[in-house]
């Protein structure tokens, strides 16, 4: 008896978890609705429209939440706008949806190089690294990004002390 509840316990564990597993879908199963909205976005930016662009792929996102791609190309419009935070934030979506996306590990570690984070970007391209069995053009590019580094903006903002740099801690001053 003891054994019997022991056992619908871990049932109902493995049916909760593949559930789960069930509910992701791979990219070939995509809404087409969505993958037709992202064209529609692709093609906004293309020409320039970037606040159409955003507007499209976010009700790309609402149609199919899943839709990888959208969360990439929100990210290239962030880029685009000059919000690395943002694009970062968006890559990190696209990654959580695929860990081994090599387009968003590439695409994140340019974003956090121009944020002034060469150090995270350099574990994006050790991930990279490990992927990639050939010739891979991502880390190849994510590489010269890092070699050249962050934006003398960023630079100089971090030599002033006006911004902090990423990983550092910010020192609070203590009432005397």
């Amino acid at each position: 008896m003891r054994f019997v509840s022991l056992g619908l316990a871990g049932a109902a564990g493995l049916a909760a978890l593949s559930a789960a597993v069930v509910a992701q879908k791979p990219d070939a199963q995509v809404d087409p609705r969505s993958v037709a909205i992202v064209d529609q976005a692709k093609t906004a930016q293309r020409a320039g429209n970037l606040e159409q662009a955003n507007d499209l792929l976010e009700s790309a996102l609402a149609v199919d939440p899943k839709n990888r791609n959208a969360f990439l190309a929100l990210a290239d419009v962030a880029k685009a706008q000059g919000l690395p935070g943002k694009a970062i934030r968006f890559y990190r979506e696209a990654l959580e949806l695929e860990p081994n996306d090599v387009a968003a590990l590439a695409g994140q570690g340019d974003a956090l190089v121009q944020k002034g984070a060469v150090v995270k970007a350099r574990e994006n391209l050790a991930k990279l690294k490990r992927l990639c069995t050939g010739s891979c053009p991502e880390e190849a590019r994510l590489a010269a990004v890092i070699e050249k580094g962050p934006p003398p903006a960023v630079l100089s903002a971090q030599a002033t002390g006006k911004v902090p740099a990423p990983g550092a801690e910010q020192k609070t001053r203590t009432p005397e």
